[in-house]
């Protein structure tokens, strides 16, 4: 499914991208193999610790600064570079690095937000990739209020933000209670020289 939105934003999702049998095995590698953190991050001027597991991988060099705190790329693990590897094929792409986030059940989330860092450029594509359950993922238009979508990314699904998506939108994964199990998420970039 493509979505046109206003702004010149553009997202697409491929659900299955990744099979299912294979889906499952990726998310129990990864569960034991990535170098899961929980660390504070600055929301409105405080430290907080974060609603999540996370990691960054990358590149040499793939330094990415976000809510106050700078990250050191992790080298890849084979099972992410496999991945990466088949990304920059089907999209036309060189990724570089990855933000790897785990929640660990519906209690885990992240608010809205936009990828606007310096280091990804103007208008990044950001390739998301989904394991484990089922989560909603929300995307908010920053003035417009009524251009708003909501969207459940299934495992093994690709979503794929083009265009002004970063400058005009924000998104995030909202808090779903009723949600017992873990998602792994995936966020593929090129972040460019300093």
């Amino acid at each position: 499914m493509r979505w046109e939105l206003l702004s010149g934003g553009e997202l697409e999702l491929l659900d299955g991208f990744i099979a299912p049998g294979e889906s499952e095995l990726l998310f129990e590698q990864l569960s034991r193999v990535v170098p899961w953190q929980r660390r504070s991050i600055r929301i409105a001027g405080r430290m907080v610790a974060e609603p999540r597991l996370t990691a960054w991988i990358g590149d040499p060099g793939a330094v990415y600064t976000y809510s106050g705190r700078t990250n050191e790329p992790t080298p890849w693990p084979d099972a992410l570079r496999a991945l990466r590897t088949r990304l920059c094929a089907s999209l036309g792409n060189e990724f570089n690095a990855v933000l790897c986030n785990l929640y660990e059940d519906g209690s885990s989330s992240m608010g809205l937000h936009a990828d606007r860092e310096p280091e990804l450029g103007p208008d990044p594509l950001i390739a998301s990739v989904s394991l484990g359950a089922t989560r909603r993922f929300q995307l908010r238009h920053r003035k417009l209020h009524d251009q708003k979508l909501d969207l459940d990314l299934t495992a093994g699904s690709l979503l794929i933000m083009r265009g002004t998506v970063q400058s005009h939108y924000r998104h995030g994964v909202p808090k779903q209670p009723r949600v017992q199990a873990a998602r792994i998420n995936l966020t593929f970039r090129r972040i460019l020289p300093s």
